[in-house]
């Protein structure tokens, strides 16, 4: 058994065989941060690479971030048991009005996969809500989603309430209708166009 194991079941989205080869590693004893990093990041890292290249597409993704997830079930409770390093917390949600969630879902597992806690608020979410569960869970970042052009105005929002709040949280925004001069006009702190580049943009705004 080796984590290469683990690695390759990701890439083959081998979700049923997942929480064995997990399981065996364990017993096994190998290292829970080396198993996290370079088993399932890496992995997560390198299907986010070929979604970029144009490589996968969304369903492979999905079916990637979801084999991702069988293995970080039986991990994370470990991973907090043993103090394992998290490389940030992050509250998500799709804004106000809203009630798409596939993109954010699979940013939300993408994000998971890349190390970091996730606080997934769900659909249709105020912006007040945002800042009780941002000051709640210490967030460092507060992803936004929208699929609408009509529940855009809910991000700028939402960006005004963290800070008049006085939270010195990053924001990051995505969604179809949103770009980057959108994500700059209300003061976003950072705006990814897809579920890879959030991971990317995540790292940067946590470090």
């Amino acid at each position: 058994m080796s984590i290469k194991q683990v690695y390759q079941a990701v890439i083959d989205f081998d979700e049923d065989g997942m929480p064995d080869l997990i399981q065996k590693e364990l017993d096994a004893g190998t290292d829970l941060d080396q198993l996290l990093k370079e088993g399932l990041i890496s992995a997560m890292d390198y299907v986010g690479k070929q979604f970029s290249e144009g490589e996968l597409f969304v369903p492979e993704m999905l079916m990637a971030a979801q084999t991702m997830k069988k293995g970080l079930e039986i991990l994370k409770p470990k991973l907090g048991a043993a103090g394992g390093s998290s490389a940030g917390k992050i509250v998500i949600g799709t804004v106000k009005g809203d009630l798409h969630d596939i993109g954010k879902n699979l940013v939300g597992m993408m994000l998971e996969g890349g190390g970091f806690e996730i606080v997934d608020l769900g659909v249709d979410v105020e912006p007040k809500t945002f800042v009780e569960e941002a000051k709640k869970h210490q967030a460092q970042i507060v992803g936004l989603s929208a699929l609408l052009t009509t529940t855009m105005p809910a991000m700028e929002e939402t960006v005004n309430a963290l800070k008049e709040a006085g939270l010195t949280v990053k924001t990051m925004v995505g969604g179809a209708p949103v770009t980057k001069a959108f994500a700059d006009k209300i003061g976003a702190t950072g705006y990814s166009e897809d579920a890879p580049g959030a991971v990317e943009l995540a790292r940067k705004l946590a470090s």
